[in-house]
């Protein structure tokens, strides 16, 4: 939800949602993870039995998967590679190609982000199996992510074909089909719905049909009808409609995903995505000591969930609670150090901080580092030059050093944020604030009605000049009274110079 400006200057940082989908390990059938103890026993893709011994050796990695996934911080590199190969000593052990096994190594060292040897292990299940669906999955999620995802048809292309040969029993191809139709949200009518909206909804609820406890579907189910609610309230991407008066919120929309996110928490409350979409509804509905309870929930159960510790910040901000939001965003850059956005929430945590902290200087220091900072990383974006500026103007003219040097700095940051931001309707009105002139006189904007007459209107830039000019007087004046008490205290010690000596 992008921020809005205000004379304030506070701009909280973009609330996230995430529909999270695992990549689940796989049996011979290529169904999701289960109780090694249950599996009847895996088959090849011709539908051989498995070696005694491969047998052995790919259930012993399935107990390990399952037992590292549920420790916490139980994958790292020796563990990935411990239970790939078991998998890969099963496929060996067959002897013929055991396609799940090579797939579930795959899987294992994609649980530790080793994406090379993961994509190498999924590709050559795909190779010699084109219905493998799985693999076709996780392949698509690679190539989505090389694509910076821009390649949204082609992944959709992917997540469709793995849908059609699972004979639409691969939940995790539903998810993420129904997760890139919401984000194309192509108004084009098909066999299978009237717009991306509609199909997306539909696949959610096939997947759920598929497997009622599968997490990411509830969680993007959730989000679907959180999106409904914006959309039908005249919103979109999270901003507010401009114009006009002021649009409600769909309650009905909003209680649907509510109802699906409390559902989706009684399924598994140890999930941390759907305590996070439960707090954007919360959000969306103004319940926001529920969504700073939920977004702390998330944090919680997921200290490495960068948008729970960004969305827990942001609202935290709006409570003016700085310390808080600062030991959010703090933990959101270990996760991504080169986020704009979590630089700037950081600077702005630590501006609020700034009059009340001893060590207000060293605040104010590090926060316009995390500003300049945020401008190397996208020079393009707006928000950055003007948080600046206000930083600038309200803290550094009043450090104590050149506050005329520091004040037209401030403007010159202004303008660069104008320059940035001229032409874009999300940042019109931060724009008029900005660079507002007054065409009536002082005398014609005296009364209540002066507030909302454009004419009265003093911009940032404007009331900066003035305080500079007044700067400059006061100095000059300041100077002219030094001058003239030297010039009298010179003539009073010349007069007494010459004054007869006492008797």
């Amino acid at each position: 939800m992008k921020s809005i400006f205000k004379k304030s200057a506070v701009l909280t940082a973009c609330l996230l949602a995430l529909g999270v989908a695992q990549v689940g390990c796989s049996s011979s059938d290529g169904d999701g993870a289960k109780d090694p103890s249950k599996v009847k026993g895996p088959k090849t893709e011709t539908g051989e039995s498995v070696d005694p011994e491969a047998e052995r050796l790919y259930k012993e990695g399935l107990a390990d998967m399952e037992r590292l996934d549920k420790t916490p911080n139980g994958w790292n590199e020796q563990t990935c590679s411990a239970t790939a190969k078991k998998f890969l000593d099963a496929a060996s052990a067959q002897g013929g190609f055991f396609g799940s096994a090579v797939y579930n190594a795959g899987a294992s060292y994609h649980r530790c982000n080793n994406f090379a040897e993961a994509r190498k292990h999924y590709k050559e299940v795909l190779d010699k199996n084109e219905k493998f669906h799985r693999a076709r999955v996780q392949l698509a999620r690679f190539d989505f992510a090389d694509s910076n995802e821009t390649a949204i048809d082609k992944a959709m292309a992917e997540f469709q074909r793995a849908v059609q040969d699972s004979e639409f029993q691969n939940v995790e191809a539903l998810v993420e089909l129904a997760r890139l139709q919401m984000r194309r949200n192509n108004s084009a009518s098909d066999s299978d719905g009237a717009n991306d909206f509609e199909r997306a909804k539909k696949n959610l609820q096939r997947a759920l049909a598929v497997d009622d406890a599968y997490m990411p579907a509830f969680n993007l189910l959730a989000l679907y009808y959180l999106e409904r609610a914006k959309q039908n309230a005249g919103q979109k991407g999270g901003k507010s409609a401009r114009g006009g008066e002021k649009a409600k919120v769909d309650t009905q929309a909003i209680d649907l995903a509510l109802l699906v996110a409390t559902q989706g928490i009684r399924k598994n409350p140890n999930y941390a995505s759907i305590h996070n979409t439960a707090g954007l509804i919360f959000v969306q509905s103004g319940d926001l000591n529920n969504a700073v309870r939920r977004f702390g929930t998330a944090r919680q159960l997921d200290p490495n969930f960068f948008e729970a510790n960004m969305n827990f910040a942001a609202v935290n901000m709006l409570f003016r609670g700085f310390a808080k939001a600062e030991d959010a965003y703090r933990a959101a850059l270990k996760q991504k150090p080169n986020d704009y956005d979590a630089h700037l929430g950081l600077a702005l945590a630590l501006r609020g901080q700034i009059d009340t902290a001893p060590d207000g200087d060293k605040k104010l220091a590090e926060a316009e580092q995390l500003i300049t900072k945020a401008k190397t990383l996208d020079a393009s974006r707006p928000e950055a030059y003007f948080n600046h500026a206000i930083l600038t103007q309200e803290y550094k003219a009043k450090s104590g050093g050149d506050s005329v040097k520091a004040l037209e700095e401030a403007i010159g940051h202004y303008n660069e944020f104008v320059k940035k931001a001229q032409g874009k309707a999300e940042f019109a009105d931060a724009v008029e604030d900005v660079t507002a002139t007054p065409t009536k006189k002082d005398e014609q904007c005296m009364g209540p009605k002066a507030k909302q007459d454009k004419g009265c209107k003093r911009g940032r830039i404007f009331d900066l000049k003035d305080e500079i000019a007044f700067a400059k007087e006061s100095a000059a004046e300041q100077k002219k009274l030094a001058e003239e008490a030297k010039t009298r205290a010179a003539i009073e010690e010349a007069g007494g110079a010459n004054e007869p000596a006492g008797n």
